[in-house]
């Protein structure tokens, strides 16, 4: 473990010269996890990537979390793999629903499917993305799926009609009641 604590000493040394990171943690599977913010995301990611002693070339996912009632209400991390050295890292990034976000496309052109995503579900803008355009949701959706405020149930339901052989769109209507349960008795 010492010696993953000396890698992990180095590797903040390293990059505390060029790009300050928030905050660092060594798990017990040897993945080491940072937090930067996002002025000085594009420097860490250069570093990490062509450092000759870190090479974490593979960016493997990002993902976001919508921390609904927080400061910073949204987490973006990036996961990261070096194959040289056999490690993961990850970057985490906390943001607000204004902040931008600049895109790593530059970088890892992979980003390019991940950061539309995020874009598309939780609203989140990346700055000088070449093509930041719904991906996953219709062209018309109002929202982003993904946030813990979006609503449930619409207003409106859509669906088929075999009879006039086309798309009806109606007032929702709900079977039953909403009900809230208290879970103090099964039954």
């Amino acid at each position: 473990m010492s010696e993953n604590n000396n890698k992990l000493n180095s590797l903040i040394d390293l990059l505390g010269k060029y790009a300050p990171i928030i905050a660092f943690q060594l798990y017990k599977n040897n993945e080491i996890s940072l937090i930067s913010n996002s002025k000085t995301l594009c420097t860490l990611i250069n570093i990490l990537k062509k450092h000759i002693g870190l090479q974490y070339n593979l960016l493997s996912c990002i993902s976001g979390v919508d921390l609904l009632n927080k400061n910073y209400r949204f987490l973006i991390s990036y996961e990261l793999l070096s194959i040289t050295y056999s490690s993961r890292l990850r970057v985490k990034l906390f943001i607000n629903e204004y902040s931008y976000i600049p895109s790593l496309f530059l970088f890892f052109i992979n980003s390019n499917w991940w950061e539309r995503e995020i874009w598309d579900l939780y609203g989140l803008f990346f700055e000088n993305h070449p093509d930041l355009r719904r991906i996953l949701t219709d062209y018309g959706f109002e929202g982003h799926p993904m946030r813990k405020d979006f609503p449930l149930t619409g207003f409106v339901e859509l669906r088929y009609d075999n009879n006039i052989k086309s798309i009806i769109s109606e007032p929702l209507s709900l079977s039953q009641e909403f009900r809230y349960f208290n879970y103090e008795t099964p039954w």
